[in-house]
């Protein structure tokens, strides 16, 4: 029997097999978890449902939610409350989007409006889904949340600027809220991953040597998988890690504790 076995969990934000998102859901149904899913758009509805069924779930409801939209996340949670009995063991939280414009050239040059959307998709979204799930899961008598942050929120990485801003922003947020749930038993925690080939990353310029970068100088001298993500997020998720909450976990091959 899995560690997560009979607990129900919401994964937003798992796109297609590359995405982040995915591996979390992955090793969460290894680990006999029940998902549901909550994607943006109706091809990532079909995909999911496709991931969903190779890996034996083929009943796991999948949900269109804009995240960003409160009247969808309202709609969202009467879904998972209907498919789950009014109980959430658990939620990840795999969100994050900024224009393209803002990913390029200098930081000083973000617009307004780029840096609205990117704040609004990528912070205000966990704000939201916790607040939504915090009833289904105090109904389960606790639960736990999980959201993927990245080293650029606490260091500048070339290129990645408003994200950037917005990593800082999630996971000073994650503390306020896992100081709000902690007493319904709802921790809140992030995982930092190292960088991983998604559709999403290739978005970033100067990713490939990104990659190259962090494989030659991290401790562990080599890339990190998906998967490990994923593994590090169902534990996160699960009763062994009960007393853990307001906490950011590293899974980057150990390239964070390096300097020069």
């Amino acid at each position: 029997m899995g560690v997560m076995e009979g607990r129900r969990v919401l994964i937003a934000g798992a796109r297609n097999k590359w995405s982040i998102g995915w591996h979390c859901a992955a090793a969460l149904i290894r680990e006999g978890a029940i998902p549901a899913f909550s994607v943006y758009s109706e091809r990532e509805l079909d995909d999911v449902r496709k991931l969903a069924e190779g890996a034996g779930v083929a009943d796991a409801p999948v949900f269109l939610c804009d995240a960003t939209v409160p009247e969808q996340v309202e709609q969202l949670y009467r879904q998972v409350g209907e498919a789950f009995d009014g109980k959430l063991d658990g939620l990840v939280h795999s969100i994050a989007f900024a224009p393209r414009a803002a990913l390029s050239g200098s930081y000083l040059e973000t617009t307004q409006e780029d840096f609205r959307v990117a704040m609004a998709s990528s912070v205000y979204t966990l704000i939201a889904l916790a607040r939504g799930a915090q009833p289904l899961m105090k109904a389960a008598g606790g639960g736990g949340i999980v959201t993927m942050t990245y080293l650029g929120g606490d260091r500048v990485v070339a290129k990645y600027n408003v994200m950037g801003v917005c990593k800082a922003a999630l996971e000073s947020s994650l503390r306020y809220l896992a100081y709000d749930l902690g007493p319904d038993n709802i921790r809140v925690n992030a995982v930092s991953a190292g960088p991983i080939k998604t559709l999403a990353a290739q978005g970033i310029p100067g990713f490939s040597s990104m990659l190259s970068q962090v494989a030659e100088r991290c401790p562990l001298q080599r890339r990190v998988e998906g998967d490990e993500v994923g593994d590090a997020a169902m534990f996160l998720l699960s009763p062994w890690a009960r007393g853990i909450t307001g906490a950011v976990l590293f899974v980057d091959a150990g390239y964070n504790i390096m300097g020069m």
